[in-house]
């Protein structure tokens, strides 16, 4: 047994040190791309405040046009008062003036579209620095297990079911969520904000031109972007916990969730129900919706398809789910590797499945799309312990 530990410490040392030097690299990674974020973030500000400045040149440039063109008008009807030197300076002062309001017009449609472009950029960087650090947490916590007592690693070596590694497993979904929600927050609500700002400013500098149709219509698309941000809020608070899953049941919730896929990604969605409907367990009816919302997303990420379908069947003792799809399907020996990042959702299933003490079938052939099919017992069993496991 000693010799077998031996080896173990050996590899695990090994493995420590590259991962140790990998560590290294993606934070190397990580601050070359948080430099890169900085510089573009300055570079984004120069030009947020160029484009309102420039605004506010095409806005007055806009109105000494106007009076000039009034001149002009003026000056070439009254030939008596005014003469041909008064109408040629008149005429090149609406020329020069046009020509003016001409160039900086060009000018603010680039600006606006630098500023569109380092935002997306701004974007893709911050995408990457948060896959670096997720990377970089996910190194942390392995180090943190494999640096510990080479007994306990052992141990945990002899059973595969032990419960800190579920803990792990838990402890780094609660973190992917929490950053998934920080991103939907920083990609929707934030930005929309951000906007909201820049064009209330815009609708209060309008307000001393007098032009009352343009601050309307200024006004009208402020509206509008309000309620786009309120949308978001809303499904971002339904992602946290859908409020319908305690009042009306896990059913009007799945069948809402549906109607909201098809809509949103225009692929067709179908949901039918077979078998007497009853309430579950609160924290049963979760892990269903979130197993559900799971083979959805892989579908929508990984499937290609253009069908889905969801049917729950209720019996005395057991709920059934079959999620299906006419995607591309894939090869099954992936998920007995797990080397496919691609089919980590697949994965977090089968393991809540198994807190929920039920079974997963997974079917899937090239070309022809997949079938998931879950049985799970209808008990208090399940709902303490996935309790117990902060489901």
């Amino acid at each position: 047994m000693d010799y077998h530990v031996d080896q173990i410490d050996r590899v695990i040392q090994n493995a420590i040190s590259v991962m140790e030097d990998s560590q290294v690299q993606v934070f190397e990674i990580c601050e070359v791309a948080r430099r890169e974020l900085q510089t573009l973030t300055n570079e984004m500000e120069t030009v947020l405040q160029e484009t309102t400045d420039t605004i506010d040149r095409v806005d007055r440039l806009e109105r000494d046009y106007r009076l000039a063109r009034i001149r002009l008008t003026e000056v070439s009807r009254d030939f008596v008062r005014y003469s041909e030197h008064d109408i040629k300076s008149a005429y090149e002062k609406a020329t020069q003036m046009q020509l003016d309001l001409m160039v900086y017009r060009e000018k603010e449609g680039y600006l606006k579209t630098r500023r569109d472009d380092l935002q997306k950029r701004v974007k893709n960087v911050e995408v990457s620095i948060e896959r670096a650090d997720t990377i970089s947490l996910q190194m942390s916590v392995v180090l943190d297990y494999l640096s510990g007592d080479l007994t306990q690693v052992t141990r945990i070596l002899e059973s595969a079911k032990n419960r800190q590694l579920i803990g792990l497993k838990i402890i780094l979904a609660q973190e992917d969520e929490r950053k998934r929600i920080a991103r939907e927050i920083h990609d929707g609500p934030a930005q929309s904000l951000a906007n909201l700002v820049l064009r209330t400013e815009i609708a209060e500098r309008l307000l001393g031109t007098h032009d009352l149709e343009v601050v309307r219509n200024e006004l009208i698309d402020l509206k509008s972007q309000i309620r786009l941000g309120l949308e978001d809020i809303r499904k971002i608070i339904f992602n946290l916990r859908p409020m319908a899953l305690d009042d009306l049941g896990l059913v009007p919730t799945l069948r809402k969730f549906v109607q909201d896929f098809e809509e949103k990604t225009r692929i067709r969605a179908v949901f039918d129900t077979s078998g007497k409907e009853k309430r579950l367990p609160s924290a049963m009816e979760a892990a269903m919706f979130r197993l559900a919302q799971e083979g959805f997303n892989n579908a929508l990420k990984h499937a290609q398809s253009t069908f889905v379908s969801l049917e729950m069947t209720f019996q005395d003792e057991t709920v059934q789910m079959l999620i299906e799809d006419n995607g591309v399907g894939f090869h099954l020996d992936v998920l007995g590797s797990r080397a496919k990042h691609s089919h980590f959702g697949l994965i977090g299933m089968q393991e809540r499945v198994e807190l929920l003490q039920g079974e997963i079938n997974i079917e899937s052939v090239i070309g022809h799309g997949t079938k998931i099919k879950i049985k799970v017992p209808i008990k208090a069993e399940s709902e303490k312990e996935l309790v117990a496991h902060g489901e």
